[in-house]
């Protein structure tokens, strides 16, 4: 086994751009791989955790810049502001829902445009991630 073969860089990739504004699959591609036995279960959620995180950290980024260009308290439409509100309320400890389908990406908006520490936030995206596929991974191994 080469330590980054194709099959890697795919589930990479697709962890990836799963975690990003844009749609993907990375839990299929993982429980396929993993299903397979090519590769060590902890290598492959490794694998998929760093690109979901990186994807996380760049939506993160894009909030962070939104805040530069409309900040939040200029914010005024209730039910965004609602939102952005309960991210405030909980903090950096609720990205560990990041991995949640269609809340996981804008809360990780909503955390960089309310400019939550980054390494905080970073931690918590990488728990919930981590978490997340390591069920995946061992439970189709």
């Amino acid at each position: 086994m080469n330590t980054m073969d194709g099959p890697l860089w795919g589930l990479f990739a697709s962890a990836l751009i799963s975690s990003t504004l844009l749609p993907g699959g990375s839990e299929a591609l993982l429980a396929y791989l993993a299903h397979t036995g090519e590769h060590p279960l902890p290598w492959l959620v490794a694998v998929a955790t760093v690109g979901n995180t990186l994807g996380a950290t760049i939506t993160f980024g894009m909030g962070w810049w939104i805040a530069r260009r409309w900040p939040v308290e200029a914010w005024n439409e209730p039910k965004r502001a609602a939102a952005l509100e309960r991210v405030r309320r909980w903090g950096a400890p609720v990205l560990v829902l990041s991995w949640l389908p269609v809340v996981g990406d804008p809360l990780c908006l909503a955390a960089g445009w309310l400019r939550l520490h980054p390494l905080s936030a970073l931690i918590w995206i990488a728990a919930g991630k981590t978490a997340r596929y390591a069920v995946v991974a061992y439970a189709a191994g």
